[in-house]
């Protein structure tokens, strides 16, 4: 189906800032994105400065952040943008490779990572998803992750043995770097539930502190 189309939704378009230090790449998604109705690129910027004006006086939905950016690192401006921002559904769009940066960009506070050079109709999914608070990377990421996660699960087979599928996904996203509030806004639960779940987790896996949880977590995912 075309943007032209598409059947017309009743809610409003999602305000779109994107930070990028290259205007012809600003300039190409913006004019994609503007193809379809469900989106509105509200700001445009060049680095950190310039982004956390454009969030102080534009209240968006999602911002695309390339991790080069002029005068400094767009890891710090995430950073800065998930502290600030907890509602804020944040993609990192970017030239360098996934496999060494898309654990930076989560752990920093994205809620995906797309590499430059994909086709249009991944920055479409990719948008979506993050939109609707999913977490989004390529097949290849999941693929290598989940590769991860069984090779690794399985010498902890037994340790892990009585923990829910609830539990599972929480311990993931911990070993992601999330911790109880953003966790909580991913799973559309409370926080005072996605406690009750991590002190279960503590039990069940004989574990002393938090901290402990998130390294136990960490070494499950194979992260080093």
């Amino acid at each position: 189906m075309s943007a032209s189309t598409m059947p017309a939704s009743s809610k409003p378009p999602a305000r779109i800032l994107i930070v990028d230090d290259h205007p012809i790449v600003r300039e190409g998604i913006a004019k994609f994105l503007g193809l379809y109705d469900e989106f509105h690129v509200c700001c445009e910027a060049s680095d950190k400065d310039s982004a956390l004006a454009a969030m102080a006086e534009c209240e968006h939905d999602l911002a695309i952040v390339d991790i080069s950016l002029n005068g400094g690192s767009g890891l710090n401006l995430i950073k800065t943008l998930r502290q600030n921002y907890r509602q804020l559904a944040i993609l990192t769009l970017s030239m360098h490779d996934e496999a060494l940066f898309a654990e930076r960009a989560l752990r920093a506070g994205a809620n995906g990572y797309l590499m430059k050079q994909e086709g249009t109709e991944h920055i479409l999914s990719a948008v979506r998803q993050v939109l609707d608070g999913n977490v989004y990377l390529s097949a290849g990421m999941l693929n290598r992750a989940a590769q991860q996660l069984m090779s690794n699960a399985r010498g902890k087979s037994d340790q892990i043995a009585g923990i829910t599928e609830r539990e599972f996904e929480i311990l993931h996203l911990i070993a992601l770097g999330f911790g109880t509030r953003d966790i909580a806004e991913k799973l559309n639960r409370s926080t005072k539930t996605i406690e009750a779940h991590r002190a279960n987790l503590k039990d069940k896996l004989q574990l002393d502190s938090g901290r402990d949880l998130v390294r136990f977590a960490i070494q499950l995912l194979g992260e080093k």
